[in-house]
Formats: structure tokens, C-alpha cells, sequence
């Protein structure tokens, strides 16, 4: 807070909390997708918790991205929350991967997520996030957990591709929480519960990017998507892991500045799909 203080980051148009992965990345996609939106007027505060990839993290440590994340957000909102409310910036969360799993953490549910901040851009979110379960197991009936509605997307909203996000964009209120998920991402789809039993999402027909052909088999079917963990970000924007395709459309949904338009959107993902993940 002290560091924000000092190089007058509660100034500025926008500030987002981002919980990072374990080793302390933070995808260059999803960060300078905001920067270019609101042309550099925007700061963006994290802290590294652990020096380990974020998967292994997530089997080992997973205590130090909640209470990281919790103690993050508290002590950003303790702060901007004391601020004249005409005069200090949109306060945003987002979390890609186990930075998703730590940034969900401050909340106890989604009343909380839209009490307390102006937007939620959560990003490969692994299954046993708390608040994740909470609204997949809640979804609409008929809706599916690969993409769930909740609460006829009010205020929660999954989306996979654009056009996903872009729909219905009128009937969506503010502050807005968005969940982009793949159906190939074995990061959110990991969860020992595969051993032995066939989830929804091998149930119902199938993501759009998931093999028609790919059933349940047990113990089989957990370790498939052990390995899908791993090698989750060495497959094609879109797919898997790899959300950059999809980051400008995010942002722009839960926190476009004011006249942003549909064309600027298109122009800033041409620069962001420019990027390579090293």
C-alpha cells in the first residue's frame, strides 16, 4: 500500500489486484490488456507468495495463494474504500490459474465480490476454488458445468470465446464477474474425484473444444487430465491454458472506461495477439 501511495496509483483511472501464480508471474496478456484499454492509466498491485510453478504449488501450497490473496485484496480495499467514492479508481480482482484460485479467497460469495469492487476477471480457475464451486453447483437448471449460468448471467457470467462474452451484454449489470474456461483446460477440470467418478462435464454433451469421442474411464481419465494439467499452455491460443485471445473482450466487458467502443477492442487484441508466452 505504501509502494501505491508512492507512485500515485490511487490516482489513477483503475487499480487491479492480481493474485499471481505460485512462482509470482502474471500473464502478459491479461496485465497489458488493461494498460492499452485505459492507455496506461491504470496500476496494478501483486505479491509473489512461493517460488514454485504454479501446478506444483497447487499441490503443495495452496494455503499460501489463499492467505496471500485474502491479506492482498483486505489490505488494497482497507485503503481505497477510505476514499471519497467520486474520487479514486475502479477497483477490479483477476486471477489467472492458482492466482485465480488465491483471488477468490478474499471472498466469502459473489454479494461480497460485488460489494467490495467494481469488477472480477477470474481466469482458468481450478476446481476446488470455494466460490467457484459454489456458483457451478448452483448454476441454472438445464445450464451446464462446462459453461453454467447462474442466476440468468445478472452478475456471473462464463464464457469460453468472444462471442461468449460479447452476448446480451445489455441485460448484464454492474459491477460484473467473468469466468473464462475452456473445456481443454486441465487445470480447471484437475480434481481427484475422477478416479472414480464421471463429472457433469463428461456427462453433458461436450465443450466445442473437447473431443466428442472422450468418455470416462476410471483412474484412466484422472491421469489424462494430469497431463493435460501439465502441458496445458503448450497448445494454441483458445485452447487449453492459453487465454490471450480472449483477454482485450474481458477486460473491456467488466471494465471498459467510458466511450469504448467494439473497434478498439478489436485493435488492441491485434497487438495482444502479437504475444508470445515464454
Amino acid at each position: 500500500v505504501k509502494e501505491l501511495e508512492r507512485t500515485g496509483a490511487f490516482e489513477r483511472k483503475i487499480l487491479v489486484v492480481a493474485v499471481p501464480t505460485g512462482s509470482g508471474w502474471l500473464e502478459p496478456q491479461g496485465v497489458d490488456s488493461i494498460e492499452y484499454i485505459y492507455g496506461g492509466d491504470s496500476a496494478i498491485v501483486s505479491t509473489q507468495y512461493s517460488y514454485l510453478p504454479s501446478w506444483i504449488a497447487f499441490l503443495t501450497d495452496r494455503q499460501a495463494a489463499t492467505e496471500s490473496g485474502t491479506t492482498l485484496f483486505n489490505t488494497v480495499y482497507d485503503r481505497w474504500s477510505k476514499l471519497p467514492k467520486d474520487d479514486r479508481p475502479k477497483l477490479v480482482i483477476y486471477g489467472l490459474s492458482l492466482g485465480a484460485f488465491g483471488a477468490q479467497s478474499a471472498f466469502d460469495d459473489v454479494d461480497e465480490v460485488v460489494n467490495k469492487t467494481d469488477g472480477a476477471l477470474f481466469v482458468g480457475t481450478p476446481s476446488n476454488t470455494e466460490l467457484w464451486q459454489q456458483i457451478t453447483n448452483d448454476r441454472d437448471k438445464e445450464s451446464k458445468q462446462v459453461l453454467p449460468v447462474y442466476q440468468g448471467g445478472k452478475i456471473v457470467r462464463f464464457a469460453s470465446k468472444n462471442s461468449d462474452i460479447n452476448k446480451d451484454q445489455s441485460k448484464w449489470s454492474n459491477p460484473r464477474v467473468l469466468y473464462l474456461q475452456h473445456g481443454t483446460d486441465g487445470v480447471i477440470w484437475w480434481n481427484p474425484d475422477l478416479i472414480l467418478h464421471r463429472p457433469d462435464w463428461l456427462k453433458e454433451k461436450h465443450a466445442r473444444d473437447v473431443s466428442p469421442n472422450m468418455g470416462w474411464h476410471p483412474f484412466v481419465t484422472f491421469w489424462q487430465v494430469t497431463v493435460d494439467q501439465m502441458l496445458a499452455v503448450s497448445v494454441p491460443s483458445g485452447y487449453g491454458h492459453n487465454y490471450g485471445n480472449t483477454m482485450v473482450a474481458a477486460w473491456a466487458s467488466i471494465a471498459a472506461p467510458e466511450g469504448w467502443t467494439s473497434a478498439q477492442t478489436i485493435k488492441t487484441q491485434k497487438i495482444i495477439d502479437g504475444y508470445s508466452i515464454e
